[in-house]
């Protein structure tokens, strides 16, 4: 009897140990490196909170599950929404790095977790643009849902002092944000990422009207920082054109959370195969 209830607890650990292997293999992108060990706390955001490490050279980005809009005005908690985020924004940036975008993306910790490298941030958000929607409807006459081609890129300056404002290459110059070079290579950069995306988004029936990308500096080089999520884009579906992103809580459309777990159940399915 003893030895019949041991066969069956070994297979139990083996299917177990298969699982959890399956998905180890997925969250990290090098098994073989040394445990990275937490430290202070560098910087809470709206959604993500960053800490040091105990390599100088790296930092940790945690996803949270905080919902903000309308600048801090309306918030909630939406349970799984930083692990839906931190695996479509990893996924997407192994995606740009294979393209050679370079980035600040080295691994992922945990399920929510991201390991980065530290970079100098460049204090303007990029924008760009593809359908028409949002503020651009509100600002400029354009109709919802409208097609720009070529896309439209907007600076804003990182700014919570002054609201975020919109700034043109003149005023980032003279406020020395960047150089020109620098904003000629951001440019570039950005209209690269958006052709990538777009392409790999089409094939997944999403579309992409708009979205925001951070740069920074590190060792001489312009890399793409932050996440590319659905808190930092929108994400329609190309079917219906329904809003798979951070407008349905801004805009009360139904429920965020299964917004998400859409979006990440066509940009990484790999997640759902052990559910």
């Amino acid at each position: 009897m003893f030895g019949k209830y041991l066969a069956f607890f070994i297979l139990a650990q083996e299917r177990i140990q298969k699982r959890v292997g399956k998905r180890l293999l997925y969250i990290h992108k090098d098994t073989t490196k040394e445990p990275m060990i937490k430290l202070s706390l560098l910087y809470s955001g709206k959604a993500k909170t960053v800490f040091k490490t105990d390599n100088p050279e790296k930092l940790i980005m945690e996803f949270r599950d905080s919902l903000t809009a309308f600048d801090g005005k309306k918030k909630s908690e939406a349970p799984k929404k930083g692990y839906y985020n931190a695996q479509i924004a990893a996924k997407l940036l192994r995606l740009l790095e294979e393209k050679g975008i370079k980035t600040h993306f080295d691994s992922m910790l945990s399920e929510t977790e991201m390991v980065v490298d530290a970079v100098d941030i460049i204090k303007i958000e990029v924008i760009v643009r593809n359908i028409a929607a949002g503020s651009l409807t509100r600002k400029y006459p354009f109709k919802t849902g409208q097609k720009l081609d070529p896309p439209i890129l907007l600076f804003d300056y990182k700014s919570d002092e002054y609201g975020d404002p919109m700034i043109n290459e003149d005023i980032a110059l003279a406020l020395g944000i960047a150089t020109k070079a620098e904003l000629t290579k951001i440019r570039k950069l950005a209209l690269s990422i958006n052709s990538i995306l777009l392409d790999y988004l089409d094939e997944r029936n999403l579309l992409l009207p708009d979205f925001k990308l951070e740069f920074g500096r590190r060792k001489g080089k312009i890399v793409l920082a932050d996440e590319i999520s659905c808190d930092t884009c929108r994400f329609w579906d190309k079917t219906t054109g329904e809003s798979l992103d951070k407008d349905v809580f801004r805009f009360d459309k139904g429920d965020l959370v299964a917004a998400y777990r859409e979006v990440a159940s066509r940009i990484v399915p790999e997640i759902f195969r052990e559910e």
